[in-house]
């Protein structure tokens, strides 16, 4: 298809959403196209670069990959924070292949967040290497790089190119193998920065810190070039993660194509229990009208479930015929490397019309020209959004991205207010280096790299007191005015830069015989408990085991109409109060406190109705974290005053519950799956567990509503809850009463089967209570 068919194609069916009017779409802006802002190439880079950029088609630059040249000639760390496919990767690779043309020993490490990113980033050296006729030593370092080419890689690399994880575990413990590397380092490159926030940046900041250090041991002193998407605050977090002065570069000099965005609210189909129309088969109508009328579509969902059944759904949609199999294609994590790298060629080539992902193809991978991006509800946050809507048009050419809301209270939000998303401020990126759990771990692993010097610094926190401490349990010998590492074991390979278990699951095909994927530590036992089905590019597994000790589930190829959702049991015991309210406030605390986690059951949905078809029983192991949390304190006498049951009562405690977690979200800008929250009583804690685990049970004594860090140590969310915690439960109220539902949906106090019929009033009641306020709520009166 030509661009101007795609162009005509696309502002047809926007035209059509216009047409609809208020019905369901609750915004429609354009951004109109902008030309580029260009700048000659400087003088000072080196000629045959220069030509190497002109036979790609590049005879000058945009005028902020200039400005990066200009400030890392004048010895300035950079972070460039631009918008998605404005160039950004030139904006490195230009001072980067400088130096390394004109100084045959300089090195530089290239970072990226996920292997992907990894290798397309080689395909593009590789690229430019031919142009310019010389060898750059370009060279991928992660997992999947074979055992014998690691001692040349190690040797001869100058641009190593990795993922903070490899750095961790791979390459800094072994520093004595890489001193050609340290001795040379020039540059560090940090790709996506943005993605570097709460638990995983904290750990990264710290990752820095050991890299510095080991920099100094053999004496050199790289410069940072960071890249971004737009953030509320990218140069603190760009100087928090290095330690160091950052010279921020947002003003894009790059061409703008032609946007369209809409954000659509699917119809209330049950006004009496407020819920909509399925935001997944809507986002399966649209997408199978864009990929019909020849436009290349990616939809995004938010879960691999999710991702999983929309493949389904489109591919019986689409692939009716034989010679049209494979041109929709499913993408996330746990596919094999190899099938992720033939999926991304086939996007790029066209042979692939439509894929469905999970944010795993968010970030800047190059997938070609894509026209038009579906979101099957919104991402979290207001910067994930605009990285997905932005996956469209990356090029030239018209492009769109509909937005299409779930039932939730977040999204309901986001979409009825959509001047918060065009008008409001991105989210801060949020780092707590300093959170003892994390910081304690990366000196054990600095302290096996390197000894500790007297007077040397590590983060904020006291060193020596801590390197004291583990001199005492066994793990550190002083000698003079150094602490050694004197144990056997080996810290980096304890310690995830994801705060959850390095040991993920393979899944292994009894039928095929062949490993069909692989899962992360926490997700396997909600994905592969036995009996859940487990789906790869549309096509469903049977799990027969799930093999704990092993890591390993094993799956039977069945023909299922049906997918499962896993019921989970939590458990919360406070260990540590840090901080209380005073009177005569609601009860409200902070500190730290232990969780236990556990898949005791699951549902079956079926594929084509989201209907219940049946459930089932399981007993997984128990997950455990120790955290830190927020929760506030439902006095009894509020819940004796209520005129209502003891069932209702218990509904109006969840109902708070969800209403304040969604709440909660939005004033950390962060998403659910960071905030974990639970209902206990504090009179029987070691025994009654919670309300939510099942069967219910009656409440005891006083409930407590938790909202807590879903990370082992925690990572600073529950402490902003507490110190903002009148006003969370102001507009945790205000939500529920705004809400048009009469008894509770799930835009409020959550789903009429998991929050009974006097839910709503209950916890409006008891969230009146707290607060002190008198009369009857609104849908009361």
């Amino acid at each position: 298809m030509t661009p101007a068919k795609r162009q005509a194609a696309i502002r047809r069916l926007v035209g059509e959403f216009r047409e609809q009017g208020p019905r369901g779409v609750t915004a429609l802006r354009r951004f109109a196209p902008k030309p580029a802002a260009f700048r000659r190439f400087p003088d000072r880079l080196a000629p045959e670069l220069v030509e190497a950029f002109r036979k790609r088609g590049i005879e000058r630059l945009y005028s902020h990959q200039r400005e990066v040249l200009d400030r890392v000639a004048a010895g300035e760390n950079v972070a460039v924070v631009t918008p998605t496919a404005s160039g950004k990767t030139l904006c490195y690779n230009a001072p980067v292949l400088d130096r390394i043309v004109r100084d045959r020993d300089a090195r530089a490490l290239y970072l990226f967040p996920t292997k992907a990113l990894a290798r397309d980033q080689l395909k593009e050296l590789l690229e430019l290497r031919k142009l310019l006729g010389t060898e750059l030593g370009a060279e991928v370092y992660d997992g999947d790089t074979p055992a014998d080419a690691r001692r040349s890689i190690r040797s001869r690399a100058r641009i190593v190119i990795s993922n903070p994880d490899m750095l961790h575990s791979g390459i800094l413990p072994h520093h004595t193998l890489w001193a050609k590397l340290f001795e040379n380092l020039r540059f560090v490159v940090v790709d996506e920065m943005h993605t570097y926030r709460g638990v995983f940046g904290s750990h990264v900041t710290n990752l820095f810190r050991r890299l510095r250090r080991i920099c100094r041991h053999y004496g050199s002193d790289p410069r940072f070039l960071l890249t971004s998407a737009t953030i509320a605050n990218p140069e603190e977090l760009a100087s928090d993660l290095i330690e160091r002065e950052v010279s921020l570069l947002d003003r894009s000099g790059a061409p703008q194509p032609e946007r369209f965005f809409v954000f659509y609210n699917p119809p209330v189909v049950n006004p009496e229990l407020g819920i909509r129309r399925s935001a997944r088969q809507e986002a399966r109508r649209f997408a199978r009208a864009f990929i019909a009328h020849g436009l290349q579509t990616i939809v995004f969902a938010r879960s691999r479930t999710s991702t999983e059944v929309l493949l389904k759904h489109l591919q019986k949609d689409l692939e009716d015929r034989p010679d049209r199999r494979g041109r929709i294609r499913g993408y996330r994590g746990g596919y094999l490397p190899k099938q992720r790298r033939e999926i991304e060629a086939g996007i790029r080539s066209g042979s692939v019309r439509g894929v469905v992902s999970t944010n795993a193809l968010e970030l800047g991978i190059d997938i070609g020209q894509l026209d038009v991006a579906v979101l099957s509800s919104y991402p979290g946050t207001i910067a994930s959004t605009w990285q997905q809507a932005g996956r469209a048009g990356r090029r030239a050419g018209t492009a769109a991205a509909i937005l299409v809301a779930s039932s939730d209270p977040v999204n309901q939000f986001v979409i009825q207010h959509p001047e918060y998303f065009f008008e409001g401020t991105p989210e801060q990126g949020l780092v707590d280096p300093d959170n003892l759990a994390l910081l304690v771990d990366h000196i054990k692993c600095a302290a096996f790299e390197l000894p500790f010097r007297k007077g040397e610094t590590f983060g904020g926190e006291d060193l020596e007191e801590m390197l004291g401490l583990l001199e005492a349990e066994g793990l550190l010998y002083r000698s003079g005015d150094r602490w050694y590492w004197t144990t056997d074991s080996y810290p980096a390979n304890s310690v995830s830069l994801r705060s959850v278990s390095s040991d993920n699951f393979i899944v292994h095909d009894r039928a095929s015989g062949r490993i069909i994927g692989e899962v992360d530590f926490v997700s396997a036992h909600s994905e592969l408990h036995e009996k859940a089905i487990y789906m790869v590019e549309g096509e469903t597994f049977f799990v027969e085991n799930f093999d704990h000790e092993k890591r390993r589930a094993e799956v039977e190829p069945v023909a299922s109409d049906y997918y499962t959702t896993a019921i989970t049991y939590h458990r919360v015991n406070v260990l540590d109060i840090e901080t209380e309210s005073p009177a005569p406030e609601p009860p409200a605390r902070h500190g730290e406190v232990h969780v236990v986690e556990q898949v005791v059951g699951f549902k079956k949905i079926r594929f084509e109705t989201g209907e219940n078809v049946g459930s089932g029983e399981v007993a997984m192991p128990e997950v455990e974290m120790h955290t830190t949390a927020f929760w506030v304190e439902v006095p009894a006498d509020i819940l004796a005053a209520l005129p209502l049951s003891n069932e209702d009562r218990r509904d109006g405690v969840r109902g708070v519950r969800n209403a304040m977690r969604a709440v909660a979200t939005t004033f950390l800008m962060c998403t659910s799956r960071d905030l974990g929250s639970a209902i206990s009583s504090p009179s029987e804690e070691e025994d009654a567990g919670t309300l939510e685990a099942a069967g219910g049970g009656e409440l005891l004594g006083r409930p407590r509503i938790f909202l807590y860090d879903n990370y082992p140590g925690g990572i600073g969310f529950s402490e902003p809850l507490f110190e903002l915690r009148g006003r969370l439960l102001r507009d945790t109220l205000g939500l529920i009463e705004a809400c048009p539902c009469p008894i509770g949906c799930p835009s409020c106090v959550g789903p009429k089967g998991e929050v009974g019929p006097r839910g709503k009033l209950a916890a409006s009641e008891i969230l009146r209570g707290l607060l002190g306020l008198s009369g009857a709520s609104p849908g009361e009166r």
